[in-house]
């Protein structure tokens, strides 16, 4: 297969950040999480404190990938009844101010099968969603999503230390949007990040593909997003702001958490620019 060649947000993020050689930023919050209607707001907030992407985490009654926060933040939304059809609603509702900064879900296929696919495919699109990552669709799997591929969408591949070769180069050859690297096995929230064999694993993907690669777990604060920066072309962080958002009680209050998280990150990355242009 290969990857669409029409633009969508996220390449022209992408684009934006290599020319400006801006380390991207990216935050994780889970849909519908710590209430429904804080979602808009912190997504905007996020975007005023400086997130250049935000990924929207569907909440699934098995987050196989997640750590006890994210996990606890999907069972609170479900408590919720948070479903595709509120997220999109949100995404519809967060386009109306920004068409700029690229949206992507990442969940699992599982609300996306009982949602159907082509239905899921023009739903996400004519809201403004730019791209999926599906935890358990990998690229063995690949034909799953053509669905929601050919609608546009980008489909974002996971990649971690445990991936062989011969299935990093088929991830490369498939990848669109942005590789996300997983920065050890495990689950998110895990504390430890060894950054030598990081580097090395991200100069590997890099050798493989054009597409931008993109740090995630492990990253908690200013001090690691910016080591990450370093060598990745973005970095993602979300349990630690799903942790921060925890218990607000009010829209202003969580954006006010989200901005006053985000904000030193962004600063930490932008710094770090400012010292290498020096």
């Amino acid at each position: 297969m290969i990857p669409s060649t029409d633009t969508n947000r996220i390449d022209q993020r992408f684009a934006e950040l290599k020319q400006q050689t801006r380390a991207g930023l990216i935050p994780f919050v889970t849909a519908g999480d710590p209430h429904p209607d804080y979602t808009v707001a912190i997504m905007h907030a996020l975007v005023a404190a400086g997130a250049d992407l935000i990924e929207l985490g569907v909440p699934f009654s098995d987050p196989m990938a997640d750590g006890p926060v994210i996990q606890h933040a999907n069972e609170r939304a479900l408590l919720k009844h948070i479903g595709l059809k509120n997220i999109l609603g949100w995404v519809d509702e967060f386009r109306r101010k920004d068409v700029q900064t690229p949206i992507v879900l990442m969940g699992y296929l599982n609300p996306i099968e009982i949602y159907g696919y082509a239905r899921f495919a023009d739903d996400a699109a004519n809201a403004g969603v730019d791209g999926v990552l599906l935890v358990d669709c990998p690229v063995e799997e690949v034909d799953a999503a053509q669905t929601l591929r050919a609608r546009g969408l980008r489909q974002i591949f996971l990649a971690a230390p445990t991936t062989d070769a011969k299935r990093l180069h088929e991830l490369c050859d498939h990848a669109e949007g942005f590789v996300y690297y997983v920065s050890f096995a495990g689950i998110t929230g895990a504390s430890h990040l060894d950054l030598e064999p990081v580097k090395a694993r991200v100069a590997a993907i890099k050798s493989l593909t054009n597409t931008p690669v993109a740090v995630g777990f492990g990253i908690k604060d200013a001090a690691s997003a910016a080591s990450v920066s370093e060598f990745a072309d973005a970095v993602v962080i979300g349990s630690a702001l799903v942790e921060t958002l925890a218990g607000s009680s009010s829209a202003d209050e969580a954006a006010r958490r989200a901005s006053d998280f985000l904000a030193p990150i962004r600063a930490a990355l932008d710094a770090l620019r400012t010292s290498h242009a020096a």
